[in-house]
């Protein structure tokens, strides 16, 4: 039986991650900070937060790290946990670079000295490539951050690769373009709009708000997603891999797909600041542009090539934009219910 240990196991990316695991046979593991009652809903929805153990795990803290690693005999490492809201980030810039940055350093060379055999995956992003470079965006595109945590993880990125070249470990880069799921946190823009929509459709007649309407994304399922990382730690090699759907969708369009299954008909008016949307079916206004939520420097275009993947990893997306949104949607309009 193979053991995995994963930091940031109670977020979306960790849940789903965990559940492929188990489902794989591996004894899970993983990180969780200190607080009173570690947060598991995303392991309870998913129905296996009695099949893994959790452990303390702080980031910022070498000598707890050191002894996690040395107690659990992992095959596998997963780095998921980070200050993963890109908004945030510039008002936290120094807790980002520490547990987004300096925190991978602190894991790989733990590994080095305890487990070195171990095989380990760095949750890189596609907000790396911030200000793009070229069209698509691929594993050799130049690095353009453009808020705080893009920079962080530009750190993480090239500190696994030098680890990797300079001591031999296992250990691969996963750069993920923006992927999503019913588990998303409730302070990301998808969910922020399919939960939005799910009260409007439920009676609310409090709009969404929202920022940027031409920002286009590259959005996958994370269920897929999370599979594309288990199959860079089976290979021989270790290597770095875009994960992206190679389709790029504004977040005009996805709030589209996602009011359609709400049942909803838009009305598109204005422009900028200016612009609303008002469903045509009840003449409720259903979304406007709010500019505190513009970014202080935007990232206008993600779109992936995930080619070496594809041909490296047999990885193939399984869920498109469309079916994503309507999935969130429909899964927040449920939860309403109650």
């Amino acid at each position: 039986m193979k053991k995995a240990f994963i930091t940031g196991i109670t977020g979306q990316d960790g849940a789903y991650l965990a559940q492929l695991l188990l489902e794989k046979g591996y004894e899970v593991h993983g990180g969780v900070r200190r607080i009173s009652q570690p947060e598991t809903t995303r392991l309870d929805i998913l129905g296996i937060a009695d099949d893994v153990q959790l452990h303390e795990f702080d980031l910022t803290e070498q000598n707890n790290i050191f002894r996690v690693v040395r107690d659990i005999e992992m095959d596998e490492f997963y780095n998921l946990a980070a200050q993963s809201f890109v908004g945030a980030s510039w008002e936290l810039p120094i807790y980002t670079a520490d547990v987004d940055g300096m925190a991978v350093v602190r894991i790989l060379d733990t590994l080095r000295s305890v487990r070195p055999d171990a095989r380990f995956y760095q949750a890189s992003t596609s907000e790396m490539f911030g200000l793009v470079q070229e069209v698509p965006q691929s594993e050799t595109t130049r690095l353009y951050p453009r808020s705080p945590y893009g920079v962080a993880k530009v750190y993480g990125h090239y500190i696994t690769m030098n680890y990797r070249e300079s001591f031999g470990m296992h250990a691969s880069s996963g750069i993920l373009f923006n992927h999503e799921s019913p588990l998303r946190g409730k302070e990301f823009v998808t969910r922020k709009i399919t939960l939005g929509l799910a009260a409007l459709a439920r009676g609310g007649d409090a709009p969404v708000e929202l920022g940027n309407m031409d920002a286009k994304r590259d959005w996958g399922f994370a269920g897929d997603y999370v599979d594309g990382m288990w199959r860079m730690l089976q290979q021989d090699t270790a290597d770095d891999y875009v994960l992206a759907t190679g389709t790029t969708t504004t977040i005009r369009d996805f709030f589209t797909y996602a009011a359609e299954e709400m049942g909803m008909d838009l009305d598109w008016q204005g422009d900028g600041e200016a612009e609303t949307a008002t469903d045509r079916k009840t003449g409720k206004l259903v979304m406007r542009v709010n500019p505190k939520f513009y970014r202080p420097a935007e990232v206008d275009l993600l779109i992936g090539d995930a080619s070496k993947a594809r041909d490296g990893l047999g990885w193939v997306p399984q869920v498109d934009v469309k079916e994503l949104a309507r999935m969130m949607a429909r899964s927040d309009y449920d939860a309403a219910k109650s």
